[in-house]
């Protein structure tokens, strides 16, 4: 597993990955339904990329996001009056 800590660790990780795979950065685009541009951008460790193309791209590349060190959202549910909205 890999650790993320900036937007340029996760663009370094996907552009490895991509690499390792045998992928262009269009063939990644076309199998993820993004532009050139946005692979070009995530792999530079742009900040503002939109989160469901990053998504779809980590799946494009048989990937999954993972979070650790926080509270499971199924111990959010069971909580009473949680607020889903903060």
């Amino acid at each position: 597993m890999t650790s993320i800590r900036s937007p340029q660790h996760l663009g370094a990780a996907l552009r490895t990955a991509r690499k390792q795979l045998g992928l262009t950065q269009p063939r990644l685009a076309l199998a993820a339904g993004v532009g050139v541009r946005f692979i070009v951008d995530l792999e530079a460790g742009k900040p503002t990329l939109r989160l469901e193309n990053v998504l779809r791209v980590i799946d494009a590349l048989g990937g999954e996001l993972q979070l650790s060190g926080l509270p499971s959202a199924a111990a959010e549910d069971q909580q009473p009056g949680s607020d889903h909205g903060a």
